[in-house]
C-alpha cells in the first residue's frame, strides 16, 4: 500500500497481462493435443484477486482492491427490505390508525370547543355590525323578527276550514274533513256488524240483507 497509487496500478496491470499470457498458452496447449490446463489446473483463490463483475476478466490484488474508485466497485448494495403482505400490513390497523381516539387524550376536544366558541363570537359581532351599518344607513328599520312558525291564511282545494277563538285569534286551520268522535263510533259499529254477519249469517241471509238494502237504499 506504501507504493502509491500509480504504482500498484501498473503493478496490477502487469499481473493482469501475465494471466492472459498464460491463458494464451493454455490454450495453444489443448491445441496441439495436450493437456486443458484451464480445467484441470489449480485455481486462483479469492483472496489472491478478485474480479469486478462486467470487467471481462480484470482481476485487483493486494492493495489494488482499496484504490480510489475500486473499493466502491466491490461494495455490495443493501438488500432491500422485504416487502410486508396484505395480512401483516392489516395486524396494526385498528381503531386509532382511522382516528376514533384523537380524542382520549383529552387534548384535542377543549381546543375544538375553544375554537368554536371564538368562531361563534366572531359570526355575532360581524352581524351586529353589519346590522348597525344598515341602519345607519336608513336602510331599514326596526322590525320584528320572521315568525316562521306562522301559518298561511288561504284554503286549499279541498276546502279548508279557519276556526278563531272567542277573542278573534287563529286557532288552526283543517285542511280535509276530519270526522268527529260519533261519526267514528258509528264506522266502528257497522264495522263489527258487518264482521258478525259474515261470520254467523248463512249466504241466503246475507242475500236477503243485501236485497233488504237495496230497497231501502241504504
Amino acid at each position: 500500500a506504501g507504493l502509491g497509487e500509480f504504482r500498484i496500478r501498473d503493478l496490477n496491470d502487469e499481473i493482469n497481462k501475465l494471466l492472459r499470457e498464460k491463458g494464451h498458452w493454455e490454450v495453444r496447449i489443448r491445441e496441439l493435443g495436450g493437456p486443458d490446463y484451464a480445467r484441470i489446473g489449480p485455481r486462483m483463490l479469492d483472496h489472491e484477486g478478485k474480479e469486478v463483475p462486467g470487467n471481462r476478466g480484470y482481476k485487483y490484488f493486494g492493495a489494488a482492491k482499496d484504490l480510489p474508485g475500486v473499493r466502491e466497485l466491490f461494495e455490495k448494495e443493501p438488500l432491500p427490505p422485504p416487502r410486508k403482505t396484505r395480512a401483516e400490513l392489516m395486524k396494526s390497523i385498528d381503531a386509532e390508525y382511522y382516528g376514533y381516539r384523537d380524542e382520549d387524550d383529552g387534548i384535542l376536544e377543549p381546543l375544538e370547543q375553544e375554537h368554536e366558541k371564538k368562531v361563534i363570537a366572531e359570526a355575532v359581532e360581524k352581524w351586529k355590525m353589519e346590522r348597525e351599518a344598515r341602519l345607519a344607513r336608513g336602510d331599514e328599520e326596526e322590525e320584528e323578527e320572521e315568525n316562521i312558525y306562522a301559518v298561511d291564511d288561504e284554503s286549499d282545494e279541498e276546502g279548508g276550514k279557519e276556526k278563531e277563538g272567542e277573542e278573534g285569534q287563529q286557532k288552526f286551520i283543517a285542511h280535509v274533513p276530519v270526522p268527529t268522535q260519533q261519526e267514528i263510533e258509528e264506522a266502528l259499529v257497522r264495522r263489527k256488524k258487518m264482521e258478525l254477519l259474515q261470520k254467523y249469517a248463512s249466504e241466503t241471509l246475507m242475500a236477503q240483507s243485501e236485497e233488504a238494502k237495496r230497497l231501502l237504499g241504504l
